[in-house]
This record gives structure tokens, sequence and C-alpha cells, in this order.
């Protein structure tokens, strides 16, 4: 009766340290946050779809850790550290952007918003007023260009278009719409590169001119068909529409009957800046 007895008050004691310990492990969790910060995390990798989840985690987390450590700093060094810190933020920022395609429009404009956020704490403390500097804008979205492929050259007259002063402080409107802007069009020039790729027979030889300009025409019917200042999306998405066989009835009215010999021939880097004209004609310059 007595070992009963014992045994009872152990168990009893067992299970109510076990319970204090439960309940301190879950506090501990809750006070530091733990739980918001893997539901956070999991949600963006979600979003994101990413193919390397264990590596899409390490770098996001490795970005809060960055985040967390960046604090303010005074002295002498403090506009060595602004400038460092805003580096920091401009590769955070361009890091959530990526997070999602732009066809993803509602991840993508939540992770648009959180880079702008990024970089308007950024600019509040270098210069104690809220909103994104238009020098911080413009080379955001010259990064974007960067990491979309584009090259300078391809990337420069978008940049003309769409970048805003120095001095003048972005909306998050503007900032949402350049950044948009600046995605399509990475993906509208791989587009065009596609078409080359159609009509050119070899690729160490440049196309036939008028088949390229027959494509080239092609693109143009289908990027008219988009009313004028719409969303830039619905240029890409009218390049994506053209056939394979109203593109093979241009090549064919084009190229007409043999006449034994190669004409006047356009290259890829011509085709591609032909094409790149007739998106940015249809984008509207900011300033």
């Amino acid at each position: 009766m007595a070992d009963k007895r014992r045994s009872g008050v152990s168990t009893v004691m067992s299970d109510s340290k076990a319970t204090t310990k439960a309940e301190t492990d879950q506090e501990f969790l809750s006070q530091a946050g733990v739980g918001v910060l893997l539901r956070g995390a999991l949600l963006k990798l979600v979003e994101a779809r990413s193919e390397d989840p264990i590596g899409f985690l390490s770098e996001h987390f490795s970005n809060i850790a960055s985040e967390t450590e960046n604090g303010p700093v005074g002295g002498s060094d403090g506009e060595h550290h602004s400038n460092v810190l805003e580096q920091q933020q401009l590769s955070r920022a361009l890091w959530h952007i990526g997070l999602a395609h732009h066809s993803h429009r509602s991840a993508f404009n939540s992770n648009t918003r959180v880079a702008y956020d990024l970089l308007m704490q950024s600019g509040s403390r270098r210069h104690g007023a809220g909103g994104v500097k238009g020098r911080v804008y413009t080379e955001l979205l010259r990064g974007l260009c960067s990491e979309g492929g584009l090259s300078v050259t391809a990337s420069a007259p978008l940049l003309r278009r769409i970048r805003c002063h120095d001095h003048e402080a972005v909306p998050f409107e503007l900032f949402r719409q350049g950044v948009l802007t600046c995605a399509v069009f990475a993906d509208y020039i791989r587009k065009s590169q596609c078409l080359y790729a159609a009509v050119s027979s070899c690729p160490e030889r440049a196309a036939d001119r008028s088949l390229c300009q027959a494509v080239l025409g092609t693109l143009q019917e289908a990027l008219e068909t988009t009313s004028p200042w719409s969303d830039v999306a619905r240029y890409l998405e009218a390049s994506m529409k053209i056939s394979p066989g109203k593109l093979a009835q241009a090549m064919a009215e084009a190229q007409g009957p043999d006449e034994g010999g190669m004409g006047p021939t356009m290259d890829a880097q011509e085709f591609e800046d032909s094409a790149a004209k007739l998106f940015l004609t249809r984008v509207r310059i900011v300033s």
C-alpha cells in the first residue's frame, strides 16, 4: 500500500514537472516571437514556391538577422555606416522583390511593399524624413534590370523614362509601377530573343531582314491590341499570344518565292533593339 502511495506521488510530481517544463518552453517560444517568425518564413516560402526550400529559409533568416544587427550609429563613422546600410537595404529590397514572379500579382505587390518599407526606413534614418529618395529608387530599378538579365545598353532607355530626380520622394504607387515595369520588360526582351531564334536558321549567321521585319510587324500588331497606358503586364501578355500559325504565315509571306540567295540581314542586337522600342513607346515618361 505504501509503495502504491509513493508511486502515485512520484507520478504526480513527474507530471507536474513535465507540465511546468512544457509551460516554460511554451512561454519562452512565445516571448521570443518564434511562432510569428516561423509563420512569416513559411508564408514567404509558400509565396515564392522556391525549388530550394532549405536555401530559401537560410537566406530569409540571414536577412532578418542582418536587419536586427544593424542599428543607428553615431559619431564620425555615421555617414559611412549610412552608405553601407543603404546598400544592404537595397540588396534586401531586391531579394524581397525577387521572391515572387510579377504574374503572381498579389504576392509580388506584397513583396514590393516590404521592399519599399525597407528603403523608406533607410531614407528616414539618413534624411530625417519618410519616403524613398529618387536616387535610391533609380538604383533599385537598375539592380532589377541587371538581375533580370538586361544589359546596361538594353535597360538604359527604359530607366530614362521611369527614373525620378535624386531629391524626389517616390510614393509607393509610382515605386510599384516602376518595379513592375522593369520585371515585365525583362520578360518581354527574353520573349523577343526567342522570336529572333525562331527566324534565324543558323545561330552563327544573322537572320534574313525581311523575315525579322515581318515578325516585328506581328509583334507590333499584338501590342497595339492593348489600350494606351494600360497595365504594362498586358504588353507582355499580348506578345505571348502570338500564335505559331500567325508567326509562320507572316514569315512565309515575307519570304516569298526562293530567290536563291541570302538577302539583307538583321543581327540579334538590332532585332532586340527594334522590339524594345515597340515596348518603350508605350511606357509613360516619369520625369
